[in-house]
């Protein structure tokens, strides 16, 4: 793998890849996907090894670890991209007017979610602001604040929680 991180050797990265490809896709199938997919799931992850292979920090992770961590994140993605699906059609004419109780109900609401935002402890806060309206994923939160990441994703659920028993 230093050999491809370090000099993007080709024939390194074949051996590597003729290693690994199929135990990722053994990997993804056991979890539950199909083989096609598991196949095209593998490319796409040694793909992703090859592309990002300066990313890759023996000192952080063995190179096993590294890559079956690709590979857990891409069928993750393919998951939640499966929960849901881009719309088929989009309909591009002007929108109707909503509705006048469809508009209050909806600005009643924000309104309980801004004061509900507002009374979390301000740890929680800034981190739920900064997570859902600064759009960043934990690790990027942990990266930016210095926190463990296992702090951060804690900070989150409780202010989770805290906002959903607020709401109901």
């Amino acid at each position: 793998m230093l050999a491809i991180r370090d000099h993007r050797d080709e024939t390194a990265f074949a051996r590597l890849f003729q290693h690994f490809a199929p135990r990722v896709k053994g990997f993804l199938m056991k979890s539950g996907t199909a083989s096609a997919q598991a196949e095209e799931y593998a490319q796409d992850v040694m793909a992703v090894v090859w592309q990002k292979a300066h990313l890759f920090d023996p000192s952080r992770a063995s190179l096993s670890t590294w890559i079956f961590t690709i590979a857990r994140n891409r069928r993750i993605d393919a998951i939640r991209k499966a929960r849901h699906p881009e719309p088929e059609e989009l309909f591009w004419g002007p929108e109707s007017e909503p509705d006048q109780a469809d508009v209050y109900e909806m600005q009643q609401e924000n309104a309980r979610l801004t004061r509900a935002v507002q009374s979390l402890p301000e740890k929680q806060r800034a981190l739920i602001e900064r997570a859902f309206f600064g759009d960043l994923s934990h690790r990027e939160l942990a990266d930016e604040t210095g926190l463990p990441l296992g702090t951060i994703k804690s900070r989150i659920r409780l202010a989770l929680e805290r906002l959903r028993l607020h709401m109901s």
